[in-house]
């Protein structure tokens, strides 16, 4: 809904905010109040515990909307040349229409802990701030994880040097990023103890 222009019926490709949080037509000018919320994503390499984590939230986080970015995963998405581009911007569109319920998203999927692919996002204008976390790994205990995956996952050798890749991209960056990613180290921790910590963020950042 907020793509599209009630008032001359233009689709907003491209969104434009105002100053004080109103929703600009491109095509006519019309300005329209909307919720402008953060948005919360919580990424990190696979095998570091976002599923397991996010799955712990359901029905004990209230102050966001939980969801798992692999709802809507489909082979068309896969572009890594231009960062999953499409991808990202359909997430963001449908996170931004969830918020206009008063609550923000708390979005769990890997590649939503880098804020770079988020930088020619039009869709980020949707949102007064975005929070990254990312869940992080020690290397022989996220391969041994990733390795215990049922056969359906196609976990395979390159898969998990790719994610030991990006978990040490994490460790090295995270700090220096803009915004910062919190890192979260789930080595041998219990998922209630990784799960207090994240709902602890989420309430902070959801309240803003």
């Amino acid at each position: 809904m907020l793509d599209l222009c009630t008032r001359c019926g233009e689709m907003q490709a491209d969104p434009e905010v105002e100053r004080g949080g109103l929703l600009v037509c491109r095509s006519c000018g019309d300005r329209r109040t909307f919720r402008r919320l953060p948005l919360l994503l919580v990424g990190g390499p696979a095998g570091a515990g976002k599923s397991t984590v996010g799955a712990a939230l359901l029905g004990r986080v209230t102050e966001a909307v939980i969801m798992d970015s692999d709802l809507l995963w489909r082979r068309e998405f896969d572009t890594p040349d231009d960062h999953y581009h499409d991808y990202f911007r359909l997430w963001l569109r449908l996170c931004a229409n969830v918020a206009q319920a008063g609550r923000p998203v708390a979005l769990f999927g890997a590649g939503f802990a880098v804020p770079h692919n988020f930088d020619a996002i039009p869709e980020r204008a949707y949102f007064s701030a975005l929070h990254l976390l990312a869940l992080i790994c020690d290397d022989d205990e996220l391969s041994a994880r990733l390795r215990r995956r049922p056969a359906w996952r196609d976990t395979h050798e390159g898969l998990i040097a790719e994610h030991l890749t990006f978990n040490h991209w994490l460790r090295e960056n995270a700090a220096n990023t803009a915004p910062p990613v919190t890192l979260i180290d789930t080595t041998g921790r219990p998922v209630e103890e990784t799960a207090a910590q994240v709902a602890a963020w989420i309430r902070v950042h959801a309240g803003e």
